[in-house]
């Protein structure tokens, strides 16, 4: 974990839809790059020189190396400064920060990982260390709610899953506009949790979404019988110094940089103001 920012360079640049774009980056150091490592979820924060820093999840699998990957939304100075960028503009990275998801323990049973909006973003790393680790997992489900086809992030690659035999994946938007054709569930994102249809006994879940999303989930999951300890929550909620030095993020006794951003649902639901 670097205390301090490290030079990358932003080498490409792939829009995703009006508001969200995938960046890749490699460090200008050929050391950092080696020996730069993560777990699924943990976060780092990015500098953009002369304008701020934020907190942004790794989207990239921990097993590519060479580079890092953050999908990223347009929606303040930071991130607006960094939509602004050019491909070989220099930024600052420092971290991983924070815990990942406890993929220990995960590993040996089944694994939901449900996703709403750009909540896809750090599960999508989560997702590259399933694949390259298939056989360490049992029945795999993924459900991924969207407000409308054009909507999807990454849609080349979660269809690509959604054809996969090995994996259960579902796709659902809320609406689909008339000139727009889309193959996949329409609804809620609750709707094809059921149509999954994974083991409760033995199962892990992940998910990542809005709050209003957490909300609807959240009870989907417990209406079924999931226990409070094995959903696994990411929340980034008012991070700024990544180091549990400024106090921006803590919410009760715990501060979110450092004792997340994952938590189980157990964990979050004594939080107060947590959502």
């Amino acid at each position: 974990m670097s205390l301090v920012p490290q030079t990358a360079t932003l080498v490409e640049k792939r829009y995703l839809d009006p508001q969200h774009s995938l960046f890749r980056f490699v460090f200008d150091d050929e050391g950092v790059r080696e020996s730069f490592s993560f777990s699924p979820g943990q976060f780092v924060m990015l500098s953009i020189f002369g304008v701020g820093e934020a907190p942004i999840s790794i989207t990239s699998g921990p097993d590519e190396k060479g580079f890092v990957e953050l999908c990223v939304r347009q929606a303040g100075r930071v991130t607006g400064a960094l939509h602004a960028l050019e491909e070989n503009a220099t930024v600052g990275l420092r971290g991983p920060y924070g815990n990942g998801y406890p993929v220990d323990v995960m590993e040996g049973g089944n694994l939901l990982i449900v996703a709403g909006g750009l909540g896809i973003a750090p599960l999508r790393s989560l997702i590259r260390y399933v694949l390259y680790r298939r056989d360490r997992f049992r029945e795999v489900g993924i459900g991924y709610g969207a407000r409308n086809p054009e909507s999807v992030l990454f849609s080349g690659e979660m269809q690509n899953l959604v054809a996969r035999t090995d994996i259960k994946c579902i796709l659902s938007v809320d609406s689909v506009p008339e000139a727009c054709r889309w193959d996949g569930h329409v609804g809620r994102v609750t709707e094809i949790i059921d149509r999954i249809n994974m083991p409760i006994e033995g199962t892990s879940v992940a998910v990542c979404g809005p709050p209003v999303f957490y909300k609807f989930v959240l009870e989907k999951l417990l209406s079924l019988g999931y226990s409070k300890g094995s959903i696994y929550m990411s929340l980034e909620r008012r991070m700024e110094c990544g180091l549990g030095k400024c106090g921006h993020c803590v919410v009760g006794h715990k501060y979110t940089c450092i004792e997340g951003p994952i938590f189980t649902y157990w964990d979050a639901i004594n939080l107060p103001e947590i959502f």
